[in-house]
């Protein structure tokens, strides 16, 4: 039994400890919930899979993968781009706070910051990833984004901006707030 829980039995095909077991069960929850906000992010292009593939130590459990509805086919999410791998990342986020919000007994994480990754969306997903965070706001979420990308300063109306000073930085508020 000890060999069982450990991942080192024979008869434990996937070579999986107990506890990877239990988290991979958690992760297939994150999956799905991020999928709900990847494939908006990703105009139904991609969904996200837990995956039991061995790494190289020969263990298996706690992997994903992304299922790509343009060729049909599964593959590791290390094949992403960086803006999708930004959006995957961002749709985790997400689907982790949504999961721990349903075994917390509805308390709410009311508040999300998110630092950069914005520059490497083209205009399209970035309108979309917008789309998604925007309706967090709508349902009494606080989304506050940390960027340079000049861009975002179009969009996003309310604003506080860091300004660099030779005795040091000064935060000044824009937009509505």
């Amino acid at each position: 039994m000890a060999g069982l829980t450990a991942g080192t039995s024979a008869d434990n095909e996937r070579r999986m400890r107990l506890e990877s077991y239990v988290l991979a069960a958690r992760l297939e929850q994150v999956a799905a919930a991020a999928t709900v906000r990847l494939r908006r992010m990703s105009s139904g292009r991609y969904t996200l899979v837990h995956s039991d593939d061995r790494t190289g130590r020969g263990r298996s459990g706690l992997g994903l993968h992304v299922v790509d509805a343009w060729t049909g086919r599964e593959r590791d999410t290390a094949t992403l781009s960086g803006g999708e791998t930004f959006f995957a990342s961002l749709a985790l986020a997400l689907g982790l706070a949504d999961v721990v919000t349903d075994e917390a007994g509805g308390v709410r994480l009311d508040t999300l910051f998110i630092d950069e990754g914005f520059g490497s969306l083209d205009d399209q997903t970035l309108d979309e990833v917008l789309d998604v965070l925007d309706s967090l706001r709508e349902r009494d979420r606080s989304v506050g984004i940390v960027s340079h990308v000049p861009d975002l300063r179009r969009r996003i109306h309310a604003q506080l901006e860091v300004v660099k000073g030779r005795s040091g930085s000064v935060l000044r508020q824009r937009g509505a707030g």
